[in-house]
């Protein structure tokens, strides 16, 4: 059972920037592709960011590229997600999660393991 814990959330205001953090209590980190995924009331969870085991590859959903950004420190077993120039559109829960290393491109849901508890991110016009 890999623990993830998230942190970072909170209100902002539009154009405000904002880092989210996941940490998890896991030595094997690095064997994980990393997502961070956000659900708004009455919509479904979708893939916002994700990261390959290196860093070395990312994807990012279309109406989040050039303004979010996804890293990892496998040190630390940290995710982050930094996220710029806010809209109030950007306002959910996001959640990091854990797909082990196996699957290629992991972006549905059902394809990651682990999830963390979800941090609020609110965007106010």
């Amino acid at each position: 059972q890999v623990q993830l814990v998230e942190s970072g959330g909170g209100l902002v205001q539009a154009g405000d920037s904002l880092r989210l953090s996941c940490t998890a209590a896991e030595r094997t980190f690095s064997l994980y592709t990393m997502g961070w995924f956000r659900q708004a009331p009455g919509k479904e969870r979708e893939l916002v960011a994700r990261i390959s085991m290196s860093g070395a590859r990312r994807y990012y959903e279309d109406s989040v590229s050039g303004r979010f950004t996804i890293s990892r420190d496998n040190a630390k077993s940290t995710v982050y997600l930094h996220m710029n120039s806010l809209k109030t559109e950007d306002t959910a829960v996001y959640y990091c999660a854990a797909s082990y290393g196996g699957r290629p491109n992991p972006a549905r849901v059902s394809e990651f393991d682990y999830w963390g508890q979800g941090t609020q991110v609110t965007v106010s016009s």
